[in-house]
């Protein structure tokens, strides 16, 4: 019997520049979530994310709007397409479906993921996921994978009026049919994916594209959300050369290394930047993450300090970014 899993995820860019990333499983754990209050329940369905069998080296092939594009999956099962479209690709989300197939080119299975091709806005909006959108504990790998462990997309905590602030800078000078992007990009592993994608959908946040760190198997469990750093500033770096002629606005916190990876980031893309947000998660941090965001603004890029969403978004109000 086949066990073939091909799993797409979210992909992003424009006509001249299109990016699917994804990956092709040998097996793994069947993983239909069931919102419940039980611990254990939660739990099981937890450690089922981190049960798989990578599919290395496997050819895979991506069919979008009359292409077919060639590829390979790296050691762990990772493929990533990067291409230019033969037609001009309209704003919005649209299908790619992506095959797996053997040396006799028979096809081992497929799946269906998404490109989202933003309108041409003026602003796009890059954040954090952990202790900046949803509270985490990154910190602390103990309170870490409590969170994880005993709660469910539909249990998990964001910050008060981090939706709110979100949902308006969505809208800020467009409107509810062609929204401002957002990106999430995290440190944690593709392994929790679709889990993230409930938590962001049941706690109302805009819907964008979510670049995460590679996958972890079982063993590896508990070392979740702790590596990526610098694939993390890699990352961020591609979203910003895809899409050069759009003003960015960066969330994150202080838990970890967000501030001196925007530092980082603004050292070479100052013009890009309107502004950086970070929230204060670790008060012991604040005097050196001021320092840094005094450095970002020697670039004349407006910055925010803050504990509650509320003093970010009337900061956004007092710079313009919403009205």
């Amino acid at each position: 019997m086949n066990s073939t899993v091909v799993k797409v995820y979210h992909g992003y860019g424009h006509t001249q520049n299109l990016v699917v990333y994804g990956h092709v499983f040998k097996s793994k754990a069947k993983t239909n979530q069931v919102y419940s209050n039980n611990i254990f329940v939660n739990i099981i369905h937890l450690l089922k994310l981190f049960i798989l069998k990578p599919f290395p080296f496997v050819d895979v092939r991506l069919h979008f709007f009359g292409q077919t594009i060639e590829n390979k999956t790296e050691a762990d099962g990772f493929f990533k397409f990067e291409w230019e479209a033969n037609e001009n690709i309209p704003a919005g989300w649209h299908e790619v479906v992506v095959e797996a197939v053997n040396k006799n080119n028979k096809v081992l299975s497929s799946g269906t993921g998404k490109i989202y091709v933003p309108h041409i806005t003026q602003y796009a909006f890059i954040s954090d996921v952990d202790d900046t959108v949803m509270i985490s504990h990154s910190a602390t790998i103990g309170k870490r994978l409590r969170e994880l462990f005993i709660k469910n997309p539909h249990t998990r905590k964001t910050f008060p009026n981090a939706s709110s602030h979100y949902k308006q800078l969505a809208l800020a000078y467009t409107n509810a049919d062609q929204p401002n992007p957002f990106f999430y990009v995290s440190s944690s592993e593709w392994n929790l994916y679709n889990y993230l994608i409930e938590t962001f959908k049941f706690n109302h946040l805009p819907d964008g594209a979510f670049l995460l760190n590679a996958i972890k198997q079982w063993k590896d469990l508990f070392k979740t959300g702790k590596t990526g750093h610098e694939g993390k500033l890699l990352r961020v770096m591609r979203i910003l050369d895809a899409f050069p002629n759009q003003k960015f606005v960066f969330f994150g916190d202080n838990s970890q290394q967000d501030p001196s990876i925007y530092a980082t980031i603004i050292e070479k893309y100052p013009k890009n930047i309107e502004a950086v947000y970070i929230r204060n998660i670790r008060p012991s941090k604040e005097i050196a993450t001021r320092e840094i965001l005094n450095r970002i603004e020697s670039k004349g890029v407006q910055t925010c300090l803050f504990i509650h969403s509320e003093e970010a978004i009337e900061h956004s109000k007092g710079i313009g970014l919403i009205k």
